[in-house]
């Protein structure tokens, strides 16, 4: 990946270093954010993505036409079930994928216009993150480090800081990564991303498989970089408490549709009035879904997913909601080999 060297736009967000000390234990981060001034962030506008598979497989339509806004400084959170088109957004925004139709802009600059513009506000922490196994935290994150320009000695400084704040001992640093846990890995991914102060922060299920311990460290770590950082951030996860506990606002991604939106307790108070279902955000996404976040549709490379029936309507208080299923087909697995980070 190319590097350009012009500097970056004057909306670049505070350093690293600026970080203030984490408050003790069990108390909340300031909630004042004095760049979340409304200004957007993050524009995607009529989107579609699809894949085509071959002459006798049918297209697959893994983003169908999904709009949706982030304003500076906020956690936008992006549910859905496995395949409904979570990471092939993420990978879009991140310019990893093409657009078949839309357009979204980073800061008002076009991802296809203006690519090194973007590149140069965005970082990405994926699921299954990419390293040089061979080697330590410390080297992968220098490495990084030097592709954007940082010095060896503050990006050595900084490294060690952040890896602190998500518990990696410093007796842990010059160990090779394949010799970690994928928690200690997944921690060390989103320190690289974050070490190169970007403006819209992507991560793609960043908790999931993690341990209990390691995935509170990193959900404490993503509210500190919130409370004290001018970072936007899209987050997609499976974990319907992360996603109350971490974001702003969120929607729901089913069959590749956007199909509702709005503050988490929103949704709640929506769907107990509405619905008359109890206000969780299980009972807003079997509502909207009609099925569970487990449930598989369709691969991006078009392999048949027999996906599960939608749940029957409520019978009862201890049930969720009537299943209310958007009408289109879609979506994805094994990511293309170009939508790995980069080490």
């Amino acid at each position: 990946m190319a590097i350009s060297s012009e500097p970056r736009p004057a909306i670049t967000p505070p350093p690293i270093v600026d970080l203030p000390a984490a408050p003790p234990s069990g108390q909340p981060m300031p909630a004042a954010r004095p760049w979340a001034d409304g200004t957007t962030a993050l524009l995607i506008d009529h989107v579609t993505k699809r894949f085509s598979l071959g002459r006798k497989k049918p297209t697959v339509t893994a983003i169908d036409d999904v709009s949706l806004r982030l304003e500076r400084g906020e956690v936008y959170g992006i549910l859905g079930a496995n395949g409904g088109g979570k990471s092939t957004l993420i990978r879009l925004v991140s310019t990893l994928l093409t657009l078949d139709s839309g357009r979204v802009e980073v800061f008002g600059h076009d991802i296809e216009r203006d690519e090194m513009a973007v590149k140069r506000l965005i970082n990405r922490v994926s699921v299954d993150a990419a390293f040089f196994k061979k080697l330590s935290p410390h080297e992968n994150l220098l490495y990084a480090a030097r592709l954007y320009g940082l010095s060896a000695g503050e990006a050595r400084r900084e490294a060690e800081r952040i890896l602190a704040r998500l518990g990696i001992a410093k007796s842990r640093l010059g160990s090779p990564l394949e010799q970690m846990s994928r928690g200690m890995q997944q921690k060390v991914a989103i320190a690289r991303a974050i070490l190169t102060s970007p403006t819209l922060l992507l991560l793609d299920e960043p908790t999931t498989g993690l341990d209990p311990r390691s995935k509170l460290d990193v959900q404490a770590f993503i509210e500190e970089i919130k409370a004290t950082h001018d970072t936007t951030i899209l987050l997609t996860t499976h974990d319907l408490a992360e996603a109350d506990r971490l974001c702003d606002r969120l929607s729901i991604l089913d069959r590749g549709r956007l199909v509702v939106e709005g503050t988490p307790d929103e949704l709640k108070q929506r769907v107990a009035a509405e619905r008359g279902q109890p206000p969780t955000l299980d009972s807003v996404f079997m509502t909207w879904t009609g099925r569970s976040l487990d449930d598989d549709v369709e691969d991006e490379e078009g392999n048949a997913v027999q996906p599960q029936p939608a749940p029957q309507p409520a019978v009862s208080a201890d049930t969720t909601a009537t299943a209310l299923s958007p009408d289109t087909a879609s979506v994805p697995p094994s990511r293309p080999a170009a939508a790995r980070d980069d080490p």
